[in-house]
């Protein structure tokens, strides 16, 4: 076992800045020579970054490491303002009460009831793309609107009201891209907007998700406080889009620069529900590890003693890409099925809307590749421009044609 005191000077991390979706080759040398090591971020305390599939894990997975001990530590991170509150800082059993208020929400049958409106939502968007004539923005005329106006009719956000969000939203991936002091004014009132939505579903009921949490914490002030519950539906309607609208131009990206996949998938259809998987598991959507686990007690991973108190950062992209459990990892394969890749989590903190992402990410797809069969980059790769400052890798604008 190798213990604390003899391992070398904490790395710098992220390892480089994020390029594309391009993950840096250390990750592979690590999970050969030394999957778990020693890493500075930006901000915070040192951690120990676990890279091999099964270590990552056990980091996500096991009750030996905890989210809740997080909280009053400077937890290792790539934001200046601390990344820490609501469910993700929880462990059980309050992590479980939260979350079993919202999960039959977004359960595998709820979420079929949605795949007609969704469907629509994607057609009329692709109808006002073909109206207008090409080249479209993608990111602006479908990514963005499509998982938007699909989180709102869920939690019961008014049409309205879905351009507020969108700006306040980037607050929740922020880094570097916003201000510390536009970061806390976007947060405030987002969850100011929230706290009003609330009152207006006490005044009249409604049958969507903030309806069902005001009904839940005013049947039973146990289960859910006032702050948990603006809390947790801010992050619902913040997190609810913002990952699933940087996935699916991503995917398209990815599918385009592979033409020989995006072939397949033209001729093969059906197999939209496995690329989707097998796109999860290729694309890297984190800009580097985030919400360290603090061991409870000491343990061992991979050989090294990881002691009580100690932060420890699951690169999931990094376990996505593990050779011991997929062949050719860093080969992009939509026929490989869905596999057990790690791109919504593990453990306590698996993704609450994973079903939700699915199939906004399957009707996404199979919507662009029915309608515009034969859409394609309009400017050359080199030209894209990439975001920068987030927590998740993104194109800033997708121009196409077809």
């Amino acid at each position: 076992m190798t213990d604390t005191r003899q391992v070398g000077a904490a790395r710098p991390y992220p390892f480089s800045e994020p390029d594309r979706l391009t993950l840096d080759p250390l990750y592979a040398e690590l999970r050969r020579r030394e999957p778990v090591t020693r890493v500075r971020l930006p901000f915070g305390e040192e951690a120990w970054l676990a890279t091999r599939y099964q270590d990552v894990k056990v980091v996500l997975g096991d009750p030996r490491f905890s989210r809740a001990a997080a909280v009053g530590r400077d937890e290792p991170r790539i934001s200046p303002q601390p990344i820490s509150g609501g469910i993700m800082s929880m462990d059980p059993p309050d992590h479980s009460r939260l979350r079993r208020l919202v999960a039959k929400a977004f359960t595998a049958r709820r979420v079929e009831q949605l795949r007609p409106g969704t469907a629509a939502i994607a057609a009329e968007l692709i109808d006002a793309m073909v109206a207008a004539g090409p080249p479209a923005d993608l990111v602006e005329s479908f990514s963005t609107p499509l998982p938007v106006r699909v989180i709102c009719r869920l939690l019961g956000v008014p049409p309205s009201d879905q351009h507020l969000f969108r700006t306040w939203s980037e607050a929740i991936v922020s880094t570097t891209s916003l201000p510390p002091e536009t970061i806390i004014e976007y947060l405030g009132s987002l969850q100011a907007y929230m706290a009003g939505l609330i009152a207006e579903r006490r005044e009249t009921p409604t049958d969507d998700l903030i309806g069902a949490l005001v009904q839940a914490r005013d049947e039973d002030n146990d289960r859910l406080t006032e702050q948990e519950m603006v809390e947790l539906a801010a992050g619902l309607l913040a997190a609810g889009h913002e990952t699933t609208v940087t996935q699916i131009s991503n995917f398209v990206y990815v599918l385009l620069t592979h033409p020989e996949q995006l072939a397949i998938l033209r001729a093969r259809p059906e197999l939209v529900p496995g690329a989707v998987e097998e796109l999860l598991r290729y694309v890297p959507l984190g800009a580097a590890g985030l919400f360290a686990r603090y061991a409870t007690e000491d343990l061992e991973l991979s050989g090294v003693r990881i002691r009580a108190g100690e932060p420890v950062i699951a690169a999931m992209s990094a376990a996505n890409r593990d050779a011991t459990v997929f062949d050719e990892p860093d080969r992009l394969d939509i026929t490989r099925g869905a596999g057990p890749h790690l791109g919504f989590g593990h453990g306590v903190h698996h993704c609450l809307g994973a079903q939700l992402a699915r199939m906004e990410l399957q009707v996404a797809l199979g919507t662009l590749l029915h309608r515009l069969p034969e859409l394609r980059l309009a400017v050359d790769e080199k030209r894209l421009e990439w975001k920068s400052g987030l927590l998740v890798r993104g194109l800033r604008a997708l121009p196409v044609t077809w």
